[in-house]
């Protein structure tokens, strides 16, 4: 019991074993500060020696209570703060929370701003990659993969920044379509970028895939089996490293995902390594969905002409009062939604991102609820890391990609 005390987990002593409490086995706080926790985390680890003979995870350090405070504001001001939940994601939260606003609504959204979107929640999610090998490596002393990846998502970063101005809280997509269309500069960019990137996946692969001590720490390390990840209900690259063949954008396409020619890679190993081969190989396929979709990329609007949801275009405001007050109208009162309830999801880096969005017939939504991957993907941490070693623990850890404010929120 003196252990309990000593690391202060009274609250979880129905999950430690008989030997925690007699003290022959020892109670270890990991966090929730420790630099390998990829965010706010605490593991209550149970260890026989240098194995993990338990893992409880504590979460909440995070919590902000975002879903809650957008139940306090009108559907266009609340869109905001979803960029603040997965801050490796914000570009495809927005999307998740913007298609449910306009599926509640029954909005259009023209071709361009759907093949903007996906060319820029493809960027994201590359972007989100890319965070996630860099900081793998440094975990497991692989220091130049940190330097390089960061190398090429200062690229899609500035790309963000020429788009809308931010480099990561970019609130572009909006209901109806996208704040403005892009400069003329845009397409330059992306392809500068399209032509760089595959050498670039090439270097990672090389300083890593084949490197035998890089091996030794990944493979068979914290194997997720197909049954556990489906009864906890895991998604997203860690599930189809596990040998199920799930993404939303070929199970359930959304914003056109029907017309992109992309592979979904799948691993059957389900350990750290195989969430690694995975999460390489969808570097190339978002690379191949966002050429496709540059090289198709309509002329036209970007945003719906429903008036009565989306503000009138800014050059009209200096020459229409009536486009002035509608503006006006619109961001100090907002619009109406009907009395009704909606999920919509979208395939988020780290697996399906839901939101449920329920209208009141007012301005303000009356329940705001996200179904985040991360939260799912963590519960099976002590499942995968018992009778591994607490360095292993760093790697599976890391492997999981999860992001803390996608969990506590």
């Amino acid at each position: 019991m003196a252990q309990l005390e000593e690391v202060g987990v009274e609250k979880y002593k129905h999950l430690v074993s008989e030997r925690a409490l007699t003290g022959e086995t020892m109670l270890l706080n990991m966090g929730p500060q420790h630099p390998s926790t990829h965010g706010v985390l605490r593991l209550l680890l149970e260890l026989d020696g240098e194995i993990v003979v338990n893992c409880i995870p504590d979460v909440g350090f995070l919590h902000t209570g975002i879903e809650k405070n957008m139940e306090a504001k009108t559907y266009q001001k609340a869109e905001v703060m979803t960029d603040r939940l997965d801050y490796m994601n914000p570009i495809g939260n927005n999307l998740a929370y913007v298609m449910a606003v306009e599926k509640l609504v029954d909005v259009d959204v023209p071709p361009r701003a759907q093949a903007l979107r996906v060319i820029l929640t493809e960027l994201q999610r590359i972007a989100s990659h890319l965070v996630w090998l860099g900081t793998s490596g440094l975990d497991l002393a692989a220091m130049s993969m940190f330097l390089y990846c960061f190398r090429e998502r200062e690229q899609i970063l500035d790309i963000f920044e020429l788009v809308s101005g931010q480099r990561m809280m970019t609130t572009y997509i909006r209901p109806g379509g996208v704040w403005r269309d892009v400069p003329v500069e845009f397409e330059n960019a992306v392809r500068d970028f399209i032509k760089i990137f595959p050498k670039r996946v090439d270097e990672y692969e090389s300083l890593l895939t084949k490197n035998p001590l890089f091996i030794d720490r990944t493979v068979g390390i914290g194997i997720l089996s197909r049954e556990v990840a489906l009864s906890h209900g895991v998604t997203g690259p860690m599930l189809r490293a596990s040998g199920v063949d799930w993404d939303l954008r070929k199970a359930r396409p959304y914003m056109g995902y029907e017309q992109y020619d992309f592979n979904v890679p799948v691993r059957p190993e389900g350990d750290t390594y195989a969430r690694y081969l995975v999460r390489v190989r969808e570097l190339r396929e978002s690379l191949k969905i966002v050429e496709q979709a540059l090289n198709r990329l309509p002329m036209g609007p970007v945003r719906s002409e429903n008036r009565k949801i989306v503000p009138p275009p800014r050059s009209e405001i200096g020459v229409s009062m009536e486009a002035l007050i509608h503006h006006f109208k619109l961001w100090t009162e907002g619009f109406p939604a009907p009395k009704a309830s909606v999920y919509s999801a979208v395939e988020s880096p780290r697996g399906e991102l839901g939101v449920l969005l329920e209208g009141d017939g007012g301005p303000k939504p009356v329940r705001v609820h996200m179904r985040t991957p991360s939260f799912d993907n963590l519960s099976v941490l002590p499942e995968i890391v018992k009778g591994h070693l607490v360095a292993d623990l760093v790697a599976v850890l890391a492997s999981t990609d999860i992001v803390l404010g996608d969990i506590d929120r």
